[in-house]
């Protein structure tokens, strides 16, 4: 470096002896090019331009700061990135952060006249996650934070969203995004079960693509299940499936228990699991086969269990008949139960409700026993029976219940139905009776039916 400073000392003198032999009437050095401001994006080859008139015999420098780049045709700076083009224009190949500045093409003669090119160089955005392994976890309940610190010029902006994949019938479609937010720190508190899964920051400056950077979320929280029925209806000789929902994280092992003892796979019986849905299966149902059945689930965070009957008993009723009567005084009730064995007898219970201020109470149950249909050869046993003497544009709800060899089932839902005429015919798909409330109590009805069959057992 000391050769070069010599070298441009001996330029610099030999063009003020020769500047002051100029005459003057000579027109002096002037820049036909103009500092100029440029933008250059990292790697890029930049070309600053010098062009001079009459610059005679005087040298001319490129100058960044106080340090010399060039003088004359003379490369003073040791970076091999810079050299002199089509005279003395500066290039600059293969741009770096550090080559962002003011740069100064310079004559020297005693006035020093100069022109500046200001560099910006852009740089793309890079990124630094935390935790750096891009995978987090956190109990439930508690808070995690996801963090992209983002370098880059311009100041790069951060955007967070959680990735939310398609269902797998849909193959062409790309996960979906719910963007969450903006900043450098994603914080997620009061975490919950649906909080796990897989987030994405996306950086961006403008400056070549974004960066997308992903991270995993795990959620660790005790066992929890659900069953599809908690009442499964069979019969011997037939079979019976039960199926729970297990979710947890740890994943969880799941057990079968019937009346608290452990099940183990055999001939009739067999476990499955199929995702998070867990199954037993118990083919060709023998009578020691009904009962409680429970489905348990452990991991290192706590215990689920949830419970299933097996039973023999009748399905609960389901009314197939239309809530409006063809006639004013008799309706023709139709309803359907599933027994695997036939129907023992039939329970119906009826009553008239109120629907306007002249009749304020519910009318008086009817208790009604129904002849039990013959064997049907099939699951569904279907039974219609008509209710006669009936008030005409009247609103009346009903229940039944029917019992087979294994006893009786549960009390069917409550139906409605109207009878023609009166002002409320042409509105019967807007039964809301006067006491709705009170004749959706199941327990009252189950306890209405256990009085009466009481009675009938005294008398």
């Amino acid at each position: 470096m000391e050769g070069g400073w010599l070298v441009l000392a001996a330029v610099l003198i030999a063009a003020r002896a020769q500047n002051n032999r100029i005459s003057v009437t000579d027109d002096g050095p002037r820049f036909l090019s103009r500092g100029h401001s440029y933008r250059a994006v990292v790697g890029d080859t930049l070309l600053l331009p010098c062009q001079v008139q009459n610059l005679g015999s005087l040298v001319l420098l490129w100058r960044r700061g106080p340090a010399v780049l060039t003088a004359a045709s003379l490369m003073v700076t040791r970076d091999e990135r810079f050299r002199l083009v089509d005279g003395y224009n500066l290039q600059i190949t293969d741009v770096g952060p550090q080559d962002a500045g003011d740069y100064v093409c310079q004559i020297s003669d005693r006035i020093s006249r100069d022109q500046v090119h200001t560099v910006e160089v852009l740089v793309p955005p890079s990124v630094r996650a935390s935790p750096e392994s891009k995978h987090a976890a956190a109990r439930r309940g508690g808070a995690a934070v996801l963090e992209c610190r983002a370098s880059g010029n311009p100041v790069p902006t951060v955007t967070w969203h959680k990735l939310l994949p398609v269902p797998t019938n849909w193959p062409e479609l790309n996960d979906t995004n719910t963007r969450l937010g903006e900043g450098p720190q994603l914080q997620l508190s009061r975490l919950e079960r649906h909080h796990s899964g897989r987030y994405a920051c996306t950086v961006d400056n403008g400056v070549g693509p974004p960066i997308v950077t992903e991270f995993q979320l795990q959620v660790l929280y005790p066992p929890e299940i659900t069953v599809e029925r908690s009442w499964v209806h069979t019969g011997e000789g037939f079979r019976a499936e039960l199926l729970c929902t297990v979710h947890a994280d740890p994943p969880a092992e799941v057990g079968w228990y019937q009346n608290s003892f452990p099940l183990s796979a055999s001939e009739r019986i067999t476990m499955s699991a199929r995702g998070n849905n867990h199954t037993l299966l118990i083919a060709n149902v023998q009578p020691e086969d009904f009962g409680n059945y429970s489905c348990v689930a452990d991991n290192s965070l706590g215990r689920a269990r949830q419970h299933v009957e097996v039973s023999g008993r009748p399905g609960p009723a389901v009314f197939t008949s239309p809530p409006l009567a063809r006639r004013a005084a008799s309706y023709l009730l139709a309803f359907a139960v599933d027994s695997y064995p036939p129907l023992d007898e039939l329970r119906l219970l009826y009553r008239q409700l109120a629907i306007n201020e002249s009749f304020q109470q519910p009318g008086r149950w009817h208790d009604v026993v129904i002849p039990a249909p013959e064997p049907a050869g099939s699951l569904t046993h279907r039974v219609t029976h008509e209710l006669r003497g009936l008030q005409p544009g009247a609103v009346y709800e009903a229940i039944v219940q029917a019992k087979n060899r294994y006893g009786w089932n549960e009390v069917s839902d409550i139906f409605q139905f109207h009878t023609l005429g009166g002002a409320h015919t042409a509105h019967a798909d807007e039964l809301t009776p006067m006491f709705a409330a009170a004749s959706k109590n199941q327990l009252a009805y189950c306890v209405i039916l256990t009085a009466l069959y009481i009675m009938n057992a005294l008398a």
